[in-house]
């Protein structure tokens, strides 16, 4: 079988089981985040942590409630690491070094898992199990509840309550999240990913070096890390190393992980705000944007133009060739389409197309299907934005699904679609501005700035994967980064808040004959074309004097 045929029935395999899936996972979540009985497990956190599960939160409220235990849980994570050195299994390593400790902490709890440093060298064992898997758990379930948070915004009429966040925060993680995790830890450990509390073992390599391996509780780390779309691996080449991803059908596995609850999501959003065909609507327009992304990966990967990538069929370098440059290719356009920052092959030795494939993934916003919850939010955001561009284009207010979108609606909608861009081509001009950032530049010219460029996309979009090619263990990089990890997960959260307590205090309105119908293929084509537009108009120019200039040179 060719490597195309073998790519097509990967790629082919995978949507079909993703499209099975999206009724029963997606009602699933439903059920999840609807009824209003506890289990006693949950009425025992309720009271331990002090929370009345049967009062609701007005859109401040809620947001406090999230900004607060982030903030508690950054704080923590950063103090963890602080003390390291005088923790069991620690295997020997020092207390992490002040700044990384604030870019992983911030990194962690913003479910970007951008990691400036080399897991199994710089990691202990509890840090890594206690502290990073813990936040793997709690930030995917944060992205979760503020989509279903501004969910209700929709669906409710008149009212200032959008729910409970620890309510909704410990029925995700309890119901969802620590479920899959526990079978899928089994399902890896017997397809050979490691889980022990091993220091590890010294071994010859082929080349008669010697080599320190390091054991660790690897198997129930990577389930979550694909699960909640964080990424951040145990070992430093991540889900490229054998003890991360031994074999291709685990590959394909961790590849579905990564995509199945932000695709269901929309399933979700129909059943909550009465209308099923919405849910398609939505998953409609991320198919079409996910789709064509993983497709030209695939084309710009296996044919591209040189001497050297012609003479193989394809651009192998920094691919593994246990998986291939399609699967690999495959693999990278999924986790850049979400807030996954896993990688099972290098993203700085991609071709210049493919590297800039990968950027615009996460300069869409990560909504085709996006992280657990944002992705969601993201096209909500998107789709409210279409609608009044519709609106304006036929003179009428603009309405979805039975509110109006007002000017109120508008200023949330636009400083969400402004926070992300301001960020990346701020920070990216900055650095490229201050001589002690460049000097961290191993590469000049054009894919110089692609990695700077990328590093930027990366934290702000809280994907948290990386071109390389910098130095990012530095006071600079660790600091801006970690800023724009913050500001990026958090003033959009308050954004899509602010926009769903707006929304909720409204009173419905009927649906008539000039209503634009949000789930025909006219609104699907709209919502994809104005996704595009607003991209291409804001990222355009940085694109074209990296990766393009690249491409071209």
């Amino acid at each position: 079988m060719s490597s195309t045929a073998a790519a097509a029935i990967f790629i082919v395999s995978l949507v079909l089981v993703l499209a099975l899936a999206y009724r029963p996972v997606g009602d699933y979540l439903y059920r999840v985040v609807t009824p209003t009985k506890h289990s006693r497990v949950e009425n025992t956190i309720y009271r331990v942590i002090g929370v009345d599960p049967a009062g609701e939160q007005a859109w401040p409220v809620y947001a406090r409630s999230v900004l607060a235990f982030s903030a508690v849980s950054i704080l923590f994570l950063y103090l963890f690491m602080r003390v390291q050195g005088h923790l069991m299994y620690s295997l020997g390593f020092t207390d992490v070094p002040p700044a990384l400790s604030w870019n992983t902490a911030v990194s962690f709890v913003t479910n970007t898992n951008w990691q400036a440093y080399s897991g199994e060298s710089t990691m202990g064992h509890l840090v890594q199990m206690s502290g990073l898997a813990v936040q793997n758990f709690t930030s995917a379930a944060v992205g979760i509840v503020v989509a279903i948070a501004l969910v209700r915004g929709f669906a409710r009429h008149l009212t200032e309550e959008l729910g409970n966040f620890w309510v909704d925060l410990i029925r995700v993680v309890i119901r969802i999240l620590l479920p899959v995790a526990v079978v899928g830890a089994v399902v890896f450990v017997a397809a050979g990913m490691v889980q022990n509390f091993s220091s590890g073992m010294d071994v010859t390599t082929i080349a008669g070096a010697t080599q320190h391996i390091t054991g660790g509780p690897v198997a129930s780390q990577e389930i979550i890390k694909e699960f909640g779309t964080n990424g951040g691996g145990f070992y430093n080449a991540n889900s490229a190393h054998p003890f991360e991803n031994p074999t291709a059908w685990t590959n394909w596995l961790e590849i579905f992980l990564l995509l199945v609850i932000s695709i269901s999501l929309p399933r979700t959003f129909g059943r909550m705000v009465g209308s099923n065909k919405q849910g398609y609507a939505i998953v409609a327009a991320m198919a079409v944007i996910g789709i064509s992304s993983i497709v030209l990966m695939n084309v710009v990967q296996g044919l591209h133009g040189g001497t050297v990538p012609q003479a193989v069929g394809a651009a192998t370098e920094g691919t593994d060739t246990r998986f291939g440059v399609l699967q690999s290719a495959t693999f990278g356009a999924a986790t850049t389409l979400t807030s996954t920052g896993a990688v099972n092959s290098f993203h700085d030795s991609y071709t210049s197309l493919g590297g800039g494939l990968a950027m615009l993934n996460m300069m869409f916003g990560e909504l085709a299907p996006g992280g657990t919850g944002s992705g969601l939010y993201g096209i909500l955001i998107m789709a409210v934005i279409t609608v009044f561009v519709a609106g304006l284009m036929v003179g009428r207010t603009p309405e979805y699904l039975g509110k109006r979108i007002g000017t109120r609606e508008m200023k949330f909608a636009s400083l969400y679609l402004l926070t992300t861009p301001t960020l990346v081509l701020v920070g990216a001009a900055a650095s490229m501005a201050n001589s002690t950032a460049r000097a961290s530049m191993l590469n000049t010219g054009a894919h110089g700035l692609s990695e700077v460029l990328y590093a930027f996309t990366s934290a702000a979009n809280n994907n948290g994967s990386a071109f390389a090619g910098i130095s990012v263990n530095t006071a600079w990089y660790n600091t801006t980064l970690g800023l724009a990890m913050l500001l990026g997960r958090f003033l959009p959260i308050i954004f899509v808040l602010g926009l769903a307590g707006s929304l909720a205090r409204q009173k419905p309105v009927p649906e008539s004959s000039g209503t634009l119908k949000t789930y025909q293929p006219l609104f699907i084509g709209m919502l994809v074309g104005v996704i595009v537009i607003v991209v291409a108009l804001t990222y355009l120019p940085a694109l074209a004097l990296g990766p393009l200039a690249e491409g071209v040179h």
